[in-house]
């Protein structure tokens, strides 16, 4: 797969198919779009491109409102790799490209790319000030000699799959309501610091993830979950919160992971943590000995889940 960061400076030679899109998280919603164009770029010689923004718009514009991230941009070339998708452009935002005119964003993208045909999403929007629709498509694919492929919305429950509505479910801690729309977990990487190290002395030593706010944060609780370390994964017990029974003052969230049959010193490096489901909330308990004990019984459950490899 090749992997760009164009702004129309690099003329493709060969024909593409093009799936245009913020492609937030990856989800059910987008696979029908990719495998469209991954069909016609086969069958008609060519070769299938994604088009989407190396971040979102937002993130550049105003980071205090942009949404938050479902997926980084690392998993999201994985997926779309392993999908056999044949090039992947992530493409730098900017003043000057948010204000494109819809139509001249379309011309520039036939003539540097090849485009023969375009795919979006019923609701797709384009240009400045989003401007440009499925309507203004269809009248440019007549003038410029492309074919475009709309693709009708995927619901659930009567609820048309969205990355809002996947965002909206992590935070409120139903990832595994998400997970069935994602392509895969949820998950969160960084790298480990140390915390207060009480897991330690009781005997459940914690990974305590440096996380990056600009990603959804699951909603506080306690959640099984799977590691991985170095290529390797592990079964996981995740509490995303305050630590109310250890008397935390202050007042900032921690997510921090007991892993379990791993018994290595990982400060410092990099693990990714996937969110497989919630399972209880978190307690404030009278005693640490209470704490200990509902840490047994969380291993136990934790060990009869099933150990998944993503």
């Amino acid at each position: 797969m090749i992997v760009l960061e164009d702004k129309f400076n690099t003329k493709i030679e060969y024909k593409t198919y093009v799936a245009l899109g913020s492609f937030d998280g990856l989800h059910s919603g987008h696979i029908g779009l990719i495998s469209k164009t991954i069909e016609l770029a086969k069958s008609n010689n060519a070769k299938s491109m994604i088009y989407t923004f190396k971040e979102h718009p937002l993130m550049v514009l105003n980071r205090d409102i942009a949404p938050k991230l479902i997926m980084n941009n690392n998993t999201k070339l994985e997926i779309l790799e392993e999908l056999s998708v044949d090039v992947v452009n992530l493409v730098p935002f900017d003043d000057e490209y948010m204000r494109m005119p819809a139509e001249v964003f379309i011309e520039k993208l036939v003539e540097y790319y090849n485009v023969v045909g375009i795919i979006v999403g019923f609701n797709f929007k384009f240009g400045y000030k989003n401007s440009g629709n499925v309507e203004l498509l269809k009248s440019l694919s007549e003038k410029l000699g492309f074919t475009l492929h709309v693709i009708d919305p995927i619901t659930k429950d009567g609820e048309v799959v969205s990355s809002s509505c996947i965002r909206e479910q992590i935070k409120n801690g139903e990832v595994e309501n998400a997970n069935k729309l994602l392509i895969k977990p949820y998950m969160l990487d960084g790298t480990v610091v140390k915390g207060k190290q009480l897991g330690r002395i009781l005997g459940f030593p914690t990974a305590n993830l440096k996380y990056n706010l600009d990603f959804v944060i699951p909603g506080n609780g306690v959640y099984y979950t799977i590691i991985a370390y170095e290529s390797k994964f592990y079964k996981g017990i995740t509490n995303v919160g305050y630590n109310p029974s250890v008397g935390d003052t202050n007042n900032s969230l921690t997510i921090e992971t007991y892993i379990l049959d791993f018994d290595k010193d990982i400060y410092g490096e990099y693990i990714k943590v996937y969110f497989i489901k919630k399972f209880r909330d978190e307690i404030k308990f009278s005693s640490l000995d209470q704490l200990v004990s509902q840490l047994k019984s969380d291993k136990e459950y934790a060990e009869k889940q099933i150990l998944e490899i993503f």
